[in-house]
């Protein structure tokens, strides 16, 4: 009786190297933008416009100052008679011949982009946990049918239910608020959520459940318990999934919102300076806008490593 030994091919040390040096290449490549993004907040508006573009320039807080702040024009004599400037701000806008008006619309979109983003993760996470649980371990009724249906709604463009949406929600009174913004973000959000959370939940042994029950546990308590624990590393790589879209997503944020509900990025593109756009303060108010987004995912970036690989290794 013979068997036949299976070893596994290490890579080389060139294939390596080889390898590393395309990962670091499109990680470099990858970021530029976003580097190039920072780098104009901190110019001024000539600098921002300049050509060829400037590597080296003087840094200012203009860009943010100009974000989160309105001005107005007013005569050197005017100017003259305010005083010393209170601020860095203060300072920075009085070198342009302007003063300080009031604070701008920013910060206000910025948080609507907080609640609506998180609200709409945290309801389509809990409830395509709910569902995928319910489709892994009971015998649904045309199961697959229902899935493919869940799936297909994120098939269709968003402008394909655009008007039925926007008429829908002008009936409701749902236009420009964060209910509406978060119903919204969830239902398209939910289907995604099943599909990654089922695959998750597929993996771990009925068995645990099983002998839970039988110590006392009703189904909910083993759910709660014993899966839920289980599946954290599934429902942190979800959740950065579902936040990206809500935290990105444009096309309806523009369409169903314009004042109390309006997101940032809707509003970034509308900051205009004296001579047109912007350019330094549309940067910073992206910079920052990053800023949550790329906090939250370095936070669970350990879950979403052993999210995405579970299951790879596991029997």
């Amino acid at each position: 009786m013979s068997s036949t030994a299976h070893s596994v091919v290490e890579p080389s040390v060139t294939s390596k190297r080889i390898a590393a040096t395309i990962v670091v290449a499109y990680a470099v490549i990858t970021m530029i933008p976003l580097i190039w993004i920072v780098l104009t907040s901190f110019k001024s508006p000539p600098d921002s416009i300049s050509y060829p573009p400037k590597i080296v320039f003087q840094p200012t807080l203009e860009g943010y100052c100009n974000l989160f702040t309105t001005r107005t024009r007013q005569t050197a004599e005017y100017i003259t008679s305010l005083g010393a400037p209170t601020s860095t701000c203060d300072e920075i806008t009085r070198s342009r011949n302007m003063v300080i008006a009031g604070p701008s619309n920013y910060w206000p979109r910025f948080q609507n982009s907080l609640v609506i983003a998180f609200g709409s993760t945290f309801l389509a996470v809990s409830l395509g946990t709910l569902a995928a649980y319910g489709f892994s371990r009971f015998k649904v009724p045309l199961a697959e049918d229902l899935l493919f249906f869940i799936l297909s709604t994120r098939m269709m463009p968003p402008i394909a239910v655009a008007i039925p949406i926007y008429l829908m929600y002008r009936q409701l009174g749902l236009s420009d608020t964060a209910l509406g913004m978060i119903l919204l973000y969830t239902a398209v959000n939910v289907s995604l959520a099943v599909w990654l959370l089922k695959g998750f939940i597929d993996e771990i042994p009925r068995e645990y459940e099983e002998a839970a029950m039988i110590d006392g546990y009703t189904r909910m308590q083993a759910f709660f318990k014993v899966v839920l624990p289980q599946a954290t590393t599934g429902i942190a790589a979800t959740a950065i999934f579902c936040l990206i879209f809500a935290w990105n997503e444009y096309a309806f944020a523009v369409l169903l919102t314009s004042g109390a509900a309006q997101t940032a990025p809707p509003f970034i593109p509308t900051i205009i300076g004296e001579g047109g756009q912007d350019w330094p303060a549309v940067a910073a108010g992206t910079t920052i806008f990053v800023v949550p987004i790329l906090v939250f995912t370095i936070l669970l970036r350990k879950q979403l490593l052993r999210g995405i690989t579970f299951g790879a290794v596991r029997k």
